[in-house]
């Protein structure tokens, strides 16, 4: 039976936990999450395991980076399975503050990222999200102290902007981005795709088909702006409501016009009854 986690809630037992492995010279990876934890969570913390000594999954529902008409309330929370599942994934360490321990009273210092944070994609439709999850993300890296992060690229954006305050503010670890995890039929896993009804699960592998079909046109060398178009209307076609499909340079997420542009990654994010899902795919 898989030895259980320790569970950390204050920063002071995070660095007591820590410690002997840090006297021990072992390597430590952090993989960050929200909790309710699927399988594209554990596949991230079975890469951390290939990666470093030893291994800590935060679980923090980030209440700054939820806008007042999102789903901060309802987002799932289910920790009695997320230990388990840590559990049997041989975490060593679970790290699960309360926003009294992240944020305590009189907390006034928040990071305002720009760069790819204002590449008009996510941060047009959430303008605040950026700002949390820098400031959240900057601290559970202070508190862990990891070498290695270890993020999906289903969050594309977020990875970008996060490697780039890694590298701002000189933090001594590496960020690493690693697949997305898909169903079969390609959509990719979030803990989001549990609002789906049965039918609006039927029509949210549109997303990623459309990706797929608009890499490959677009290495065929079509128009993007014309790919992009038919992608909108396919999705359209498929009962979402876009808030954009585009194609950005795969580092800076500035926009492209031609293939000549460089690296292309191709983003989208729709909403199909209550529920936004976002995805994105290399060219």
């Amino acid at each position: 039976m898989a030895k259980s986690p320790i569970v950390a809630r204050t920063v002071l037992s995070l660095r007591q936990a820590l410690r002997p492995y840090r006297r021990a010279g072992g390597t430590i990876a952090l993989v960050p999450t929200m909790g309710a934890l699927h399988a594209g969570h554990l596949r991230l913390v079975a890469e951390a395991r290939k990666r470093a000594d030893r291994v800590v999954v935060s679980i923090f529902v980030n209440p700054t980076q939820f806008a007042p008409h999102e789903d901060f309330g309802s987002y799932p929370r289910r920790f009695a399975a997320d230990r388990a599942a840590l559990t049997a994934a041989k975490v060593d360490v679970i790290w699960a503050p309360t926003a009294a321990v992240m944020y305590p009273q009189g907390f006034a210092t928040r990071i305002a990222p720009e760069g790819a944070a204002l590449a008009g994609l996510e941060d047009r439709f959430r303008p605040h999200f950026f700002g949390g999850v820098c400031t959240v993300v900057a601290k559970l890296f202070l508190q862990v102290q990891p070498d290695i992060a270890i993020f999906g690229q289903k969050d594309y954006q977020q990875l970008r902007v996060v490697t780039q305050m890694a590298k701002d503010l000189d933090l001594p670890l590496k960020v690493t981005g690693i697949p997305t995890v898909r169903e079969r039929d390609g959509l990719a896993l979030s803990s989001r795709n549990a609002y789906l009804s049965p039918d609006e699960r039927a029509a949210a592998p549109v997303l990623s088909r459309v990706l797929k079909a608009s890499a490959a046109r677009i290495k065929r060398g079509e128009a993007i702006a014309a790919v992009m178009t038919d992608g909108v209307g396919e999705i359209v076609r498929a009962g979402f409501a876009v808030d954009y499909l585009e194609a950005r340079h795969a580092l800076t997420l500035a926009p492209v016009k031609t293939r000549k542009d460089g690296p292309i990654r191709l983003l989208v994010a729709a909403k199909i009854g209550k529920t936004r899902l976002i995805d994105n795919m290399a060219v």
